[in-house]
This record gives structure tokens, C-alpha cells and sequence, in this order.
């Protein structure tokens, strides 16, 4: 019978003889910490008046489809029933308010899926494992966010893919879903081309909470309440870097669990594949940022949030005072068995370019530069070039 420190040793020792100690000793302290998942899940096993979990949708990504209304694609038909509600966070992961968020929904015995973005997740990567660990879907929301990614030459947009996917995963140590969410929903037929491709799934929207403009929690809760039942239900849109998102969250699951909304949590058959490049690019990127000594660095989104509160630190050691998080299967920590789905939809016809169509093995970055509107003035975010 082979034991469990005799397995954690098969995964780190070809780290470890391949010269990359510092991702090794990495693993080992994710591998410790199993205590985590199991953490998250206590008290679930009978959620009772919990919000809880009602049902799992399994989707095979390979088609490409994309789901959810706020979209002028062909989209696949909507797997929700009456009253049925899908939980998403962009842009995180942003400790002090991820955390939160993490905490409010283990409270709730729910689920939710994440859309990280690359450099988020490099830059708290333990964060990221925590989300997996306390069994939620994470997906990504390409490297950087950029605004407006159609209006970008096709190389610099499938490398913000690329790397976001890359990045992420990295920074989880283990697979993530092939599920992708564009900055500002702004998708395209060549770039949906290019995920269909890839065998990556589109998720944009039914509910927009509007928690990027919504500072006061009471009002938050009552926009996104309203917009819930008027739609009676649907993919719903925050984002895990807003503090009204974190503070609104216990209240807004609570009316939903009042109002006979149910959740759905999506899980994905398969996982993406990163680039092998990138991949290891990402990994030794985290290994030489671990092997750095000092302060750790505090890194605020360019497209607005709020920092931490004084005196809290932005890598704060989790709530269980464990210092790592092993990734869980998405439906691990429910603690319950129940109802699966299993979604596979076909591949569309998509208009596509040449260029949308081959995958990209080394990116080719041109300079390109985007406007979006920030707090009623125009500012230009300038993409440098660069190259692998």
C-alpha cells in the first residue's frame, strides 16, 4: 500500500532533480496542508437552512460554446431552470477582500466560480489555492485586463489568454477549469474562434451587479436583488475586488436563500492545457518570487479597487491559520451527494481570421494602446512591447 508521504514524495522529487527546489518546497507545503479543504467543508454535510448547493453542471469545454445572455455571439441555450443562480467573481484574487468573500460563502455551505487574472494570481498565489481548496471552480480573465481585447492585434489578445491561463494555473499548482470571462464582457466571433480552438469555454452574464460602481453595500444588495428576481435568475457578475462586494455578500445570499433561489455550481469535465512554455515561464517566475526575502508586495489592479484596511496585512495567513491550501475537486467541499448535469455542446461556426486560428507557441507582442473611461475622464492604458 503505498502511503501518503510516499506519494507527496513522487510529485516534488522531479521538481527537486530537476533544479527547481523553490517550486518543490512549494508543492510540499500545498501537499501539507490538506487540512483546508476538509476546513471548509465542516457543517455542510447538512446544510439545513443553509443556501447551500441544489445542483452541478458538468460542461465539456471542446466545443468552445459560450454561455450566458450579455452577448450579440451565438450562445448555447441557458442551463438554468427557474430561479436557478450561478455565482461569479472577476479579477481577483485580492486577499483582504477574496477572503472575505471565501469566508461568507463557506457560511452559506455555496459555491461560486472565479475568473482570476494572471498577474493577480502571481501575485498571491496562496489566496489562489484557497479559492480551489475550499472547493470552487476557478477559471481565468486573461493576464493583465484589458479593456476592448477585439480592438487588439490578434496576437497580443490570444497571448493575454495564453498567459492568464498560464498564470493561473501556475499559481493554483494544479489544473483549472478551461473557463474564460473578457474584460468588460467584450467579446468577438475571432476571439471566440480562437477559444473554440483551444477547447475553452466563454462564460459572460445574465446579472450585472454593478459592484464596480456601487460603493454602498445597502444599495448593492438591493440593485442586485432586483436585477436577480427580475431576471429570475441567471449567471450573476461581481467582482472579488470590491470591499461593498465583501461587506453586501452575507445579505444578499440570505435574501436569496429567502426568496427559494437556488444555487448551481459549475464544474468543468476537463482541464485547460496551458502552453508548455508559458508554463514553465509562470512556474519559475512564482519559484524566484518565493526566493525573494523582504516585505511582500501589494498589488492594486490599475482598473480601481480599494486597498486594505490599516494595519492589515495584504498577505495575511488564513482564517485557519494554515499557511498553504491544496487543491479540491470543485464539488469536494459541498460534503453532499448531488444532482450532476453533463453539458457538451458542439462546435459553432464562427467567423475567424488566420491569425485567430493557430495557436500561438511563442507570442508575438505588438505595441498596441486601448481608452477606457475611468470616473467620467478618458485615460489611455498603453500595452509595452515585449517579447518571450
Amino acid at each position: 500500500m503505498v502511503t501518503r508521504s510516499e506519494t507527496m514524495m513522487t510529485r516534488i522529487w522531479p521538481l527537486a532533480k530537476a533544479g527547481r527546489m523553490a517550486i518543490a518546497m512549494m508543492a510540499a507545503m500545498v501537499y501539507a496542508s490538506t487540512s483546508v479543504a476538509s476546513a471548509a467543508s465542516a457543517g455542510c454535510e447538512a446544510p439545513g437552512d443553509k443556501l447551500g448547493v441544489s445542483r452541478i453542471v458538468e460542461i465539456d469545454t471542446h466545443g468552445g460554446p459560450i454561455f450566458g445572455s450579455y452577448t450579440k455571439q451565438e450562445h448555447e441555450a441557458s442551463f438554468l431552470g427557474p430561479k436557478e443562480v450561478v455565482l461569479t467573481f472577476d479579477d481577483g484574487p485580492m486577499p483582504w477582500i477574496t477572503r472575505s468573500i471565501l469566508d461568507t460563502l463557506d457560511e452559506a455551505c455555496t459555491k461560486a466560480t472565479f475568473f482570476s487574472v494572471g498577474r493577480m494570481a502571481l501575485a498571491y498565489p496562496d489566496v489562489v489555492k484557497e479559492v480551489v481548496a475550499r472547493g470552487h471552480t476557478l477559471g481565468a480573465h486573461t493576464m493583465t485586463h484589458p479593456f476592448n481585447m477585439f480592438r487588439l492585434n490578434p496576437d497580443v489578445a490570444h497571448d493575454q489568454i495564453e498567459r492568464g491561463f498560464a498564470a493561473v494555473a501556475a499559481a493554483a499548482n494544479g489544473p483549472i477549469a478551461p473557463f474564460f470571462r473578457f474584460p468588460g464582457l467584450a467579446d468577438s466571433h475571432e476571439l471566440m474562434a480562437y477559444l473554440q480552438s483551444r477547447g475553452i469555454a466563454a462564460f459572460t452574464v445574465d446579472v450585472v451587479s454593478n459592484d464596480s460602481y456601487i460603493g454602498d453595500p445597502k444599495r448593492l444588495t438591493e440593485r442586485t436583488m432586483r436585477e436577480i428576481e427580475r431576471n429570475n435568475g441567471g449567471i450573476v457578475l461581481f467582482h472579488d475586488i470590491k470591499r461593498s462586494t465583501a461587506k453586501a455578500l452575507p445579505e444578499i445570499l440570505r435574501q436569496l436563500k429567502a426568496g427559494g433561489f437556488r444555487i448551481v455550481h459549475l464544474t468543468s469535465k476537463t482541464a485547460v492545457q496551458p502552453l508548455p512554455d508559458l508554463a514553465v515561464a509562470m512556474s519559475d517566475a512564482l519559484a524566484k518570487a518565493a526566493s525573494k526575502s523582504g516585505k511582500p508586495t501589494t498589488l492594486m489592479p490599475f482598473y480601481g479597487t480599494t486597498g486594505p484596511v490599516a494595519g492589515q496585512s495584504a498577505q495575511s495567513p488564513p482564517a485557519n491559520g494554515s499557511s498553504a491550501a491544496v487543491t479540491a475537486t470543485a464539488d469536494s467541499a459541498v460534503g453532499v451527494a448531488l444532482p450532476i448535469s453533463q453539458l457538451s455542446p458542439a462546435p459553432r461556426q464562427r467567423v475567424a481570421s488566420i491569425k485567430a486560428s493557430r495557436p500561438i507557441v511563442k507570442a508575438d507582442w505588438s505595441r498596441a494602446t486601448h481608452k477606457v473611461r475611468t470616473a467620467g475622464r478618458r485615460r489611455t492604458i498603453v500595452l509595452k512591447a515585449t517579447a518571450n
